[in-house]
């Protein structure tokens, strides 16, 4: 095959692909978040087997499913506790809402009365507004049940994976290829995860005492949105930032609180991501700053906000699994930071099949 007939197979396969994640993205977002999930266990577990005394490994497995879940349960629990505080407040604070739409609207320079938040709702439709808010819960409930199905079904696939890999791949030095290409990609995501986990909890802990010192109504919430944002990278500091300036701008009359409420949160976002971040980080990712914006535009478009938190680990996995291709390698290669991607030579899988 001539090179012009393998580029025109490369595009048509790429326009393939993305036509078929972004057909597929509603199962294939909820499927990619519990492998994220069992990752996540799976290091806990592992942690647990290796740095707690007498904890086996048939133990330290349900302990670490206990832990992440509970985890997630109480933050969602918090979450949806915050949210209905704010929405049982929105009459106290629509005169604020107000008196700041007017001030923005004075600045921009725009003529007119600016839009009050009474206005806005008289607008709405009551019946539409229902049905939208029903069914966006529906969908949080429904894909967080099949998340766990997800989930549960990987962990028993797990067990029978190794005796199905040498059925796929007789041949050792294949099978022994294919063994290393998986190892790393999951060494790479759970060391991911656990940097990405430390750093947000620091910057957690440290704008939630900010926060409560400064005064600012419903701060646990915006600490745990903060503790997410913090796992999409670069955009997620902003937005982590902005957010509770926002909010500071809404709650307070005076500029100085809100003043205050924006440096304190942008400065630990700005002292961790950059003094403590790369030194926790190392080679963990391995991406290029430019290819995780560029990753976070495209797996946002195609699976949403699920698509920015997945983008650099995914992008990992694919850098890869391109690198070990001799054809395609020099995709990888544009992708990693340093140039280097992982690449497994003919002595290491010799050793590992061996």
């Amino acid at each position: 095959m001539d090179r012009s007939a393998k580029t025109a197979l490369w595009v048509i396969a790429t326009g393939v692909i993305m036509a078929g994640l972004w057909w597929f993205r509603d199962w294939m977002t909820q499927f990619a978040v519990a492998m994220m999930l069992w990752y996540a266990i799976d290091g806990v577990a592992k942690w647990l087997d290796e740095r707690v005394p007498h904890t086996p490994r048939w133990l330290a497995l349900p302990v670490a499913i206990a832990l992440v879940l509970t985890v997630v349960a109480v933050v969602a629990l918090v979450v949806m506790q915050n949210v209905a505080d704010m929405a049982g407040r929105i009459g106290e604070l629509s005169g604020r809402l107000n008196a700041l739409a007017a001030q923005v609207w004075r600045l921009l320079g725009i003529a007119g009365p600016s839009p009050t938040l009474d206005g806005l709702l008289r607008h709405a439709d009551p019946a539409t507004l229902l049905r939208t808010i029903g069914a966006a819960l529906q969908g949080v409930v429904g894909n967080a049940v099949f998340i766990l199905i997800y989930l549960g079904f990987l962990f028993s696939a797990a067990a029978q994976f190794p005796q199905k890999l040498d059925l796929i791949f007789p041949k050792p030095e294949a099978r022994a290829r294919v063994r290393l290409v998986l190892t790393e990609i999951r060494t790479s995501m759970e060391k991911y995860l656990l940097v990405q986990t430390i750093m947000s909890l620091i910057i957690t802990a440290l704008t939630l005492a900010t926060l409560l010192a400064i005064g600012l109504p419903n701060a646990l919430f915006w600490a745990f949105l903060i503790f997410f944002l913090n796992y999409i990278p670069t955009v997620g500091s902003l937005i982590a930032a902005a957010l509770p300036t926002l909010a500071a701008a809404v709650e307070f009359t005076s500029l100085g609180q809100v003043a205050a409420v924006a440096a304190g949160v942008s400065f630990w976002q700005f002292a961790i991501g950059n003094f403590v971040q790369p030194r926790l980080t190392g080679d963990s990712l391995n991406l290029s700053t430019v290819v995780v914006l560029l990753a976070l535009a495209l797996w946002g478009g195609l699976w949403g906000i699920a698509g920015a938190f997945l983008a650099a680990p995914l992008t990992t996995m694919l850098m890869v699994v391109l690198a070990q291709n001799d054809s395609v390698r020099w995709i990888a290669i544009l992708l990693s930071a340093d140039g280097k991607p992982k690449l497994f030579r003919r002595r290491d899988i010799a050793q590992d099949a061996a």
